[in-house]
């Protein structure tokens, strides 16, 4: 009797049935990073969209290691949610899987940022790398 009561209240619209919220859109980026130090070492690939977790150690939202395959050029797309969003890019040359630096803590590996390609004075802000994702969208980020 109560499973015949709850079904006739759903099919009625009178009692609520949780839905599964839809999944949130997304859109083509296609990152063109150029200029590859080495056509052979894997490419890392971090894309942030909290401000306050840009190029904070393992805080990015997404992580893409590539293989150039011979290139000095790769061009992979993905799909983001719209929105605010920053890349960084390094090269593992010696491919230990981690971002080499000096004493003072600088990348001595090659890297490189959106919209700023390579600071020389300054650690730049997610706002200095940032770029809107609302449609298609090209990124090109040249390595040093």
């Amino acid at each position: 009797m109560t499973l015949f009561l709850f079904a006739w209240l759903v099919a009625a619209n009178l009692l609520p049935v949780s839905t599964p919220a839809p999944p949130a859109a997304t859109t083509t980026v296609t990152v063109v990073v150029t200029k590859l130090p080495s056509a052979q070492a894997t490419l890392k690939l971090y894309f942030y969209n909290v401000k306050a977790n840009f190029l904070v150690r393992n805080q990015y939202t997404l992580l893409k290691h590539i293989k150039p395959g011979g290139s000095t050029k790769v061009v992979y797309p993905i799909q983001l949610p719209p929105g605010d969003w920053a890349i960084a890019v390094t090269q593992d040359l010696n491919e230990n899987d981690l971002v080499d630096r000096n004493v003072i803590g600088i990348p001595t590996e090659p890297f490189a940022l959106s919209q700023v390609g390579h600071p020389r004075f300054k650690v730049p802000t997610f706002e200095d790398c940032m770029f809107k994702v609302n449609g298609p969208t090209t990124v090109t980020i040249a390595m040093k």
